[in-house]
């Protein structure tokens, strides 16, 4: 995941000008137009019909064994 940080060091490798945090913030959101974003915590994999079908087939036949 990108931070701030590691944003500052790439403008610093390039272009020989360090920023701040703040100033790296800045140039992302308020010149950029960029928003925070976070990684989604899916696996790419996931098929949402099998679960369903796990569920409604396999859950009950476990869940009788208890």
């Amino acid at each position: 995941m990108w931070t701030l940080e590691r944003v500052g060091l790439v403008v610093e490798r390039v272009t020989g000008v360090p920023l701040s945090r703040a100033s790296v913030g800045r140039l992302l959101t308020g010149r950029l137009g960029w928003s925070l974003q976070r990684p989604e915590r899916r696996a790419v994999e996931r098929n949402d019909s099998e679960i369903a079908r796990w569920i409604a087939h396999e859950w009950p036949r476990i869940k009788k064994g208890r």
